[in-house]
């Protein structure tokens, strides 16, 4: 999101820096008054809390109540990644810029165009239930805690955060897992980037090919299918290494039923995914239609109205003030207008003003949903938290002790007029295409217990997640949902890997995950086809690499000969495909492979695991996989020797399962350690070797187990000099 974010800010910049208002101020004489601290160390003292660290330094977090962990799930995040939580609080209160400079300033302006702001402050203390409100201050008093005491990391302005900034982050962020942004950012564009829809006289469904995803696997085996009558499930989300939305493991347990462990973000004061003792889910990114963006009719005579079923109405409009950071004392504040109409946030341009409705305008119910979630313990309680319909999207691929498995398509799907075509630009003008309210819970896809005994989801199409004959069919579901048809290549090795096994053991199911190639149906096979049959003519480069290309078995193994060849060439084509973008003709593409590893490598065919690494302070080693693999490696070239060093896609991995006893059992690993950011700490990189050799360790539920393994116990605050 950061990225997108920060290149919408380059659009922005000129607009900021022109704006009418601005005004140069030094940061003294405007610095937030100090605070006093007293207060947050005293309110520390309601919490009743121990936090017990493993030899990696994941922490485990036990408390009396519910309150007590989230309390001290914060203050273990806190010590290991201050910054990045600070950060994401500041950027919910639309006040990045400040400390961030103009690539933020989009941040903000965007808080303050999708009233993020007036949704909490106007449903706080009515649409989030006493018990998340709980959670959230719990959360933000630890976060003040851990701050109070080390002022020193502290950025002017944020103390005292509140349960009010937690809630504000993710009704923020939530939209941009489903690519809202994108709607937004096309309409910076020079031109008109769509076509206005008209009706069903002339409707036509755009396919999904140009949807970027983001990656993620998740996998879930009935015991009908599994070798030992096991049920298991893969936790595969991928992220990036570093940074809001990057992975932090932990254990949370409670005297009030709350027992889970899995994966959070900086700001999340509860699990994200993960498993308790009875149920299990993983998510994974995917793409219903769930924006609308209308181009409206401005008055003529008066630019302050827009038309609505033949009449003129009048535009909300509000000022607000964005700091944006210069250097040193110096920064600027800009006067804009946001401006709402009866359909959403309104954004003016050159080419047509517009309004944006999207799935989750407003929503607060993040937490109340997510803490449900935690708590469930069968199917039908996993099932009503999920009816609450409070998240806006996701995937969410399910396993239980009772040997259930499901994948729901999660959304919020808008309850729309049918015969328009609704991914295109809309008519502003009628009301009737204005949705108030989304699709009841019993109408978002759901598949539940195939009889193929297996479940595969990796950004693709619901419609092929398992055995042909259980899958869903699309002629159920609404056209005005949108749901995505695309394959990745890493859906069709899951169904080629999963559905060929009618009896998989732990050992296969692991196995498959780390799964290192290329399907012959994935679009990079098609691109190599397609360079193969070029005329190399007198062009030696060419008639080597053709040659690389044509042996090479698709795979992507430390030894592999051709993958640095076809990954290089192949990567830029397939992710400007899915980004929407024009894509470089493979050719093109293949010349700059050739280019990049003649200079850096001496060789055309330079063993994959010398180009692709993981590096984290003093750990430098190859890594299995690439892009879109199940093993899924997303890397950035080094300038200054041409290797991809990670930077994305496997991070935090769990393989749960469940005996017929229903006991559970879970192995994890994270790809660099607890101490996200700490580069002086041990856990800064402790578990990046066993990541990059696909190992993962066991986690310990039980107290008799766990036990062994503490390497230290404090109370928040109280945690011995290291």
């Amino acid at each position: 999101m950061r990225t997108t974010l920060t290149t919408i800010g380059s659009l922005f910049g000129i607009v900021f820096l022109t704006a009418v208002g601005v005004v140069l101020l030094r940061a003294e004489a405007d610095a937030p008054p100090p605070v006093d601290t007293a207060p947050l160390i005293a309110q520390a003292g309601k919490y009743e809390v121990k936090i017990h660290r493993d030899h990696f330094g994941v922490p485990h977090i036990y408390g009396e109540t519910d309150s007590d962990v989230a309390f001290g799930l914060a203050f273990a995040h806190a010590e290991d990644d201050f910054a990045t939580i600070q950060e994401v609080a500041i950027a919910a209160r639309g006040q990045l810029a400040a400390i961030k400079g103009i690539d933020a300033a989009v941040t903000d302006y965007l808080v303050h165009l999708l009233r993020v702001w007036e949704a909490v402050d106007a449903k706080y203390y009515t649409h989030v239930s006493p018990e998340a409100r709980a959670l959230a201050e719990a959360y933000a008093d630890g976060v003040n805690y851990y701050a109070a005491l080390n002022p020193d990391e502290v950025e002017a302005g944020l103390l005292p955060m509140t349960g009010k900034d937690v809630v504000a982050g993710f009704t923020f962020k939530a939209p941009f897992f489903y690519g809202m942004q994108n709607h937004i950012l096309e309409l910076f564009e020079p031109e008109r980037k769509r076509e206005m829809s008209m009706g069903p006289e002339n409707a036509f469904l755009l396919t999904d090919e140009g949807f970027a995803h983001a990656g993620s696997n998740g996998f879930a085996v009935a015991p009908s299918r599994s070798a030992d009558g096991k049920t298991r499930l893969l936790v595969n989300s991928h992220q990036p290494y570093k940074g809001p939305v990057a992975w932090y493991e932990a254990r949370l347990k409670s005297e009030e039923g709350w027992d889970a462990v899995g994966g959070v973000f900086p700001g999340s004061p509860l699990m994200l995914h993960g498993h308790n003792r009875r149920v299990g889910w993983a998510s994974t990114v995917n793409k219903p239609d769930l924006v609308d963006t209308y181009v409206l009719t401005v008055n003529p005579d008066n630019p302050d109205q827009y038309l609505l079923d033949g009449e003129w109405r009048q535009f909300e409009k509000t000022s607000v003030d964005i700091k944006v950071k210069l250097w040193g004392p110096f920064w600027w504040t800009v006067s804009r207008d946001v401006e709402y109409s009866e359909h959403g946030p309104v954004i003016r341009q050159e080419h047509g003003t517009y309004a944006v409705r999207y799935a989750g305008m407003g929503e607060v119910g993040n937490l109340d949903q997510r803490l449900a979630m935690n708590k469930a313990g069968s199917l039908e309680e996993w099932l009503a938290a999920m009816a609450m319909q409070a998240l806006p999207s996701i995937n969410y691929i399910y396993a239980d002790a009772d040997g259930n498995i499901a994948l729901l398509y999660n959304g919020q799907m808008p309850k729309r007029v049918e015969g328009f075509d609704w991914q295109e630009y809309l008519p502003g003008d009628r009301s009737d295409l204005i949705w108030r309210e989304y699709l009841p819970f019993e109408h978002v896809p759901l598949l539940l217990n195939p009889k193929a005994g297996f479940i595969t989801e990796a950004n693709s199409t619901p419609y092929k997640a398992t055995a042909p004959e259980d899958d869903l069919k699309p002629e159920d579901f609404s056209a005005t949902l949108g749901i995505e048809t695309q394959m990745t290549n890493r859906a069709f090795r899951a169904l080629e890997l999963l559905g060929s096994d009618a009896s998989i053991t732990a050992e296969e199911f692991r196995a498959y995950k780390y799964d290192h190639a290329y399907s012959t149906a994935s679009e990079l096979a098609s691109l190599i086809a397609e360079v193969l049959a070029v005329e190399a003519g007198s062009d030696e480069d060419l008639k080597q690499a053709q040659n690389i290309l044509r042996d090479w078995d698709l795979r992507t193994d430390y030894e592999s000969r051709g993958a640095a060849l076809g990954v290089l060439m192949g990567e830029p084509v397939v992710r400007a495909r899915l980004g929407g973008k024009e894509p470089p003709a493979p050719l093109d593409s293949l010349q700059e492979a050739i280019a990049h590893l003649k200079e850096h490598f001496g060789r055309l065919d330079p063993m994959w695991g010398e180009v692709n690494r993981i590096i984290r302070g003093g750990v430098d080693m190859p890594i299995q996989g690439g892009p879109d693999i199940l093993r899924a490696v997303y890397g950035r070239k080094a300038d200054e020797d041409g290797r991809l060093g990670a930077e994305g896609g496997d991070t935090y991995i769990m393989f749960v399962e469940w005996d017929e006893d229903g006991t559970v059992t879970s192995e994890s690993i994270h790809q660099f350690g607890s101490a996200t950011i700490d580069e002086t700490s041990s856990h800064f990189a402790d578990q990046a070797p066993l990541f990059a050799e696909e190992k993962t360790t066991p986690v310990l539920l039980d107290w008799d187990a766990f036990e062994p393994t503490i390497a230290e116990s404090y109370r928040p605050g109280r945690r011995a000099a290291r």
